[in-house]
């Protein structure tokens, strides 16, 4: 039986939105192909209908991951607070692409690094965009240096086994970030 477009489509984006869920929660080395069908509902067999290989996945995972990744309604600062929450950080498998895979990007193809980097260059834009009035150069600025502290704190507070110190990484960026922008 043939699958409509439609059906296609729809069919590559579960397998997508499965793999970016297990990729942030288990690393990309971690996950098999037969494992992103399985868990997509999907035969292995339809796999290559869709991808030429399991770098090419994660290419493209990356690249619909972090365009579905955003600041969200221009509220910067409630982007903030929910980025550098407690249920963000325990919940790696449907959190933040960029906390759960950047460091992991370095083992990758070309192809994976260009999508980070390309979903990077984005998510600073939207920030910038959210940010208060400020010198373009400024609002450059602030918008990197918040991304990164966000995500290195997300990322220090997932590595660590106390959880008051976890929380207070978290509490502490918020309010850096805070303080920064005034």
């Amino acid at each position: 039986m043939k699958v409509s477009r439609e059906q296609m489509a729809e069919n590559r984006r579960r397998i997508l939105d499965v793999a970016n869920r297990l990729f942030k929660e288990k690393g990309f080395d971690a996950v098999s192909v037969a494992e992103v069908m399985k868990a997509a509902g999907l035969t292995h067999g339809g796999f290559y209908g869709h991808f030429t290989s399991k770098d090419d996945l994660v290419a493209q995972t990356l690249a619909h991951a972090l365009a579905a990744d955003s600041v969200g309604d221009g509220d910067f600062s409630g982007f903030v607070r929910s980025y550098l929450a407690p249920r963000h950080r325990d919940n790696p498998g449907n959190g933040c692409p960029t906390a759960g895979l950047a460091a992991a990007i370095r083992h990758q193809t070309p192809a994976a690094k260009a999508a980070m980097t390309e979903g990077l260059r984005s998510q600073i834009a939207r920030i910038e965009r959210a940010l208060p009035e400020k010198g373009e150069t400024d609002k450059r600025r602030a918008a990197i240096g918040s991304w990164a502290a966000m995500v290195g704190a997300v990322i220090l507070a997932r590595a660590i086994d106390d959880p008051e110190l976890s929380d207070e990484i978290l509490d502490q960026t918020s309010a850096w970030i805070d303080t920064c922008l005034g």
